[in-house]
């Protein structure tokens, strides 16, 4: 299996779409079409903090990790924050997951970030398994405001 991981580009669009959508279905969550554009091109600008890096296996993108960085008063840097992961559902097992979350990590590292976490769902225990293996939770609970 000859997989790259790469930054996102404009021609990726249908595809970082599907999956993308296929992402929202696995939450359960609706998103308006504006949104949904608003974030590609929060992802394509190379001005814009967020970022997507895919995991391509044979030429067909197959997962993605959306993420941006950001100060922080709890380091005298910047941290890394892990959005979104999605692998999708075929490919699930085959470490894309895992490829996605060490290469952002050399990038974070790279770029001399402090610290990198994310979410996710309480009950999604099979990312959790492979959340686990790289570091326990830190029993933060998250607290979501809509405004």
């Amino acid at each position: 299996m000859p997989l790259l991981i790469r930054d996102l580009t404009p021609e990726d669009f249908a595809e970082w779409q599907a999956l993308w959508a296929d992402y929202l279905a696995f939450y359960d969550v609706t998103l308006t079409t504006d949104v949904t554009q608003n974030t590609w091109e929060r992802m394509i600008d190379p001005t814009h903090p967020m970022t997507c890096r895919l995991a391509e296996v044979d030429g067909r993108v197959l997962g993605f990790a959306i993420h941006h960085h950001h100060c922080s008063t709890w380091v005298a840097g910047e941290d890394c924050y892990l959005e979104d992961l999605f692998v999708e559902a075929s490919a699930r097992g085959m470490g894309l997951g895992r490829a996605l979350i060490n290469d952002l990590i050399a990038i974070a590292r790279a770029k001399g970030w402090h610290r990198m976490y994310w979410h996710t769902d309480e009950g999604n225990t099979t990312a959790r398994r492979l959340y686990d293996s790289f570091i326990q939770s830190d029993n933060h609970i998250r607290y979501r405001l809509e405004l």
